[in-house]
């Protein structure tokens, strides 16, 4: 159940056909849609790929907490503050480094704000044009129902609060495709990747691997 955005792909009709366009691969959704196991899958699959978690940074970013005398809440004021951006900013610029020795690189983070904005995305998309590199986005359609029963069958501190207040933090996010990922982008491919169910996962995944190997 793969939906494919191919927005403009023009571009590649004029390169050398010795010349690969290195990608970059945002794999992103709400919490608890199945990124990581999705772009885990992936990584194992696809062939010169480097994968990347922005999750790693966690350990670092509850330290900061800590520095503060915070708790640990990643909805917090304190989080969005002194530790949200920083995380992004530098798994974007591990992203970017790692394009220079591999083809792909695969980005597992929810890229909550970004994928909402049309700026960071046009300018993101043409950096990473200048380094020969198409912006490819793998936006996760998960059911909210699902998304809370995941949650609390991975048992993750980060979830803790969004869990104890489910009703209050389940009205701030967006399920739906945000508008920008379909807007006209001369290097930007936007994938729907369907998984509420075993089935989904599955073909999905069986249709997706062959067009990111294009």
């Amino acid at each position: 159940m793969v939906q494919r955005y191919i927005l403009f792909r023009k571009e590649t009709a004029y390169l050398p056909a010795c010349i690969i366009m290195k990608k970059l691969i945002l794999v992103t959704s709400p919490p608890a849609c199945g990124k990581t196991f999705i772009s885990k899958q992936l990584a194992k699959n696809l062939k010169h790929v480097v994968y990347l978690d922005k999750d790693t940074l966690i350990p670092l970013s509850n330290r900061v907490f800590a520095a503060g005398g915070e708790e640990i809440n990643r909805s917090s004021d304190f989080f969005e503050k002194n530790i949200r951006d920083y995380e992004y900013e530098v798994i974007i610029n591990l992203g970017l480094e790692a394009l220079e020795y591999d083809d792909i690189v695969l980005i597992n983070a929810p890229f909550t704000e970004e994928v909402h904005d049309e700026v960071f995305l046009k300018n993101f998309s043409n950096k990473l044009k200048e380094k020969g590199a198409k912006l490819v986005i793998i936006w996760v359609i998960t059911a909210p129902e699902i998304c809370h029963a995941r949650m609390i069958e991975r048992n993750s501190d980060r979830d803790t609060w969004k869990l104890a207040h489910w009703d209050e933090y389940i009205k701030t996010i967006d399920f739906s495709i945000p508008e920008p990922l379909k807007q006209a982008n001369d290097n930007l491919d936007l994938m729907l990747f369907y998984n509420s169910s075993d089935e989904e996962f599955s073909k999905s995944m069986e249709t997706i691997l062959p067009i990111l190997e294009d």
